[in-house]
């Protein structure tokens, strides 16, 4: 077998045939199950000229169509498209379009949007339906139904041999800008994101079946439940990588607190994945419930990524859970896994982001491409090398930018992040250069006011920003989600957070609003943030 992600689930489903590998919205597949109707689904898109190489979107919330869609896409050597549920006709005619879409695997509930699009996307010649449908609520569509297109394809593994070469894209929204497609070798990614590396004893394995061999090794099956929406990219790896050593998979289709518990008592999850804040307070909201109280005793581990994990936050899940496992990584879409920590009570004290241990070929490069001197206190870029992507999918502009070769040769993946190397050789990620403020001169990561902001008892959530000023350039804004019935003020939020962070980073202008905007999987919408700041008179 090869470092393909088709040959590794199928190892997988060959010795875990009868374990439980997924639970979604109260449907049940085994890995024999997953494997079948994955095969089923494989031969149908042949049949339909699905050819390797090209590309299959998905269009749905979590389900188990979703990931029977994503192996059976793999196991002919096409490729998936993650298709952001939120996107509204402007946003999927560009996606269809830069995405090179030939088929499409969609629920209903999205048909009126692809619907209004599907005259002006000539490449896009097949689609499925996940759900049953009327031909009204298909108007204007040919899709055929999901479980009608398995039922009349072979169920037979005869695929043929693959390649460590076959791609793998991940489309990213990030925080600003239209989605961009990052393109990787499925070997590479494996080693990035699919669990080829070992975050704690930063080893790699030696053979693909070293991954089964793992997972056998494992006393008992792991059940894990990622929640973000499978467009993300840690779900999807939460739900691929699982695989590979067994675990079992528990999906929910949309983020609700209260079922997040009820399905860890109901399905003995053992470990959570979250995105940061976003999914954290409200998790510790619907703790604090006194007319609900769950079973989590198998709930062993909470890890975080991908989105701002707050201090206070942190801590509050500890004193909860004093025996729980707490984890948070750094990565991105564009350089996989660059780091991870494991928090500890009353240490959870932030410079900007998280302060990790770096993976393997993870680095912090001055403007030179010299790696930055333990405890010097200079800020560099973080960085990979190794196993890294090919290319931002039809953008060498972009490309060019993030995947940089240095004067000896090295080629890294550059996303933009901002980082500082301490005294003991970890790293300290301060935040994307993107969005970043420049007041008087003194750069500001907006992660680190906001980990500031959001420890003010008043304040259940907050994005911060750069507004223009005439004598600093910019001052740093923060619009601010109070918690019910409270109404903080801008001194007030400025004497906290002078205790918190430099006086130089504490916001100079509030806006008050109902609800922050933020994506599906919990990352900040700067854009929105901004339109808000400058558009509405400070509180």
């Amino acid at each position: 077998m090869e470092y393909n992600l088709a040959d590794l689930f199928e190892h997988a489903a060959d010795h875990f045939g009868d374990r439980e590998y997924l639970v979604a919205e109260g449907k049940r597949r085994t890995y024999a199950e997953m494997e079948e109707r994955a095969n089923r689904l494989a031969h149908h898109l042949l049949a339909q000229g699905v050819k390797p190489g090209d590309h299959v979107g998905i269009y749905a919330y979590n389900c188990v169509e979703w990931v029977e869609t994503l192996w059976a896409v793999f196991k002919i050597r096409a490729v998936w498209v993650n298709i952001n549920y939120r996107y509204v006709e402007d946003e999927l005619r560009y996606i269809f379009d830069n995405a090179d879409l030939v088929a499409l695997v969609h629920q209903k509930e999205f048909s009126p949007r692809i619907a209004a699009v599907r005259d002006m996307l000539p490449q896009l010649r097949h689609s499925i339906v996940m759900d049953s449908a009327t031909p009204e609520e298909l108007a204007g569509l040919d899709s055929i139904p999901y479980e009608d297109a398995l039922a009349a394809a072979a169920p037979d593994r005869d695929f043929g041999p693959r390649s460590p070469d076959d791609r793998y894209i991940l489309y990213t929204g990030g925080t600003t800008g239209m989605p961009k497609g990052v393109v990787w070798r499925q070997e590479d990614v494996f080693f990035a994101l699919g669990g080829g590396i070992d975050p704690v004893t930063n080893t790699r394995i030696e053979r693909p079946e070293d991954m089964v061999a793992k997972g056998l090794a494992n006393p008992g099956q792991i059940t894990m439940m990622p929640i973000a929406p499978l467009m993300h990219g840690a779900t999807q790896w939460g739900v691929m990588g699982g695989s590979f050593t067994g675990n079992k998979v528990v999906l929910t289709a949309k983020f609700d607190p209260h079922r997040v518990f009820e399905l860890v008592e109901q399905e003995h999850v053992n470990g959570i994945m979250i995105t940061g804040d976003a999914m954290a307070r409200p998790m510790l909201e619907a703790l604090s419930d006194p007319a609900v109280k769950y079973d989590l005793s198998s709930w062993a581990a909470l890890s975080s990524t991908a989105a701002l994990f707050s201090p206070s936050v942190k801590d509050e899940f500890l004193r909860r859970f004093p025996n729980l496992i707490v984890t948070e990584a750094i990565g991105a879409s564009e350089s996989g896994s660059n780091g991870y920590t494991m928090i500890e009570a009353g240490k959870t004290a932030m410079k900007g982001g998280p302060t990790v241990r770096a993976i393997r070929d993870t680095v912090v490069l001055d403007d030179d491409f010299k790696p930055i001197e333990a405890g010097s206190g200079t800020v560099g870029r973080l960085a990979r090398k190794g196993n890294i992507p090919l290319e931002y999918y039809k953008d060498p502009e972009k490309t060019a930018a993030t995947f940089v070769t240095g004067p000896d040769g090295t080629r890294y993946s550059i996303p933009g992040d901002f980082a500082t190397v301490e005294a003991d050789g970890t790293i300290t990620l301060l935040g994307r250069g993107s969005v970043s403020i420049n007041s008087g001169g003194e750069k500001i990561f907006p992660e680190e006011v906001e980990g500031a902001v959001k420890s003010h008892p008043d304040v259940y959530d907050v994005t911060v920003v750069g507004v223009p000023d005439e004598r600093w350039g910019s001052r740093v804004c923060a619009v601010v989600e109070p918690r019910p019935g409270a109404k903080p003020t801008l001194e007030e939020i400025q004497e906290h957070c002078r205790t918190k962070i430099a006086g130089y980073k504490v916001p100079r202008e509030l806006h008050l609003v109902d609800k922050i905007e933020r994506s599906p999987s919990g990352k900040p919408d700067y854009r929105w943030a901004k339109g808000v700041a400058t558009s509405s008179a400070p509180a």
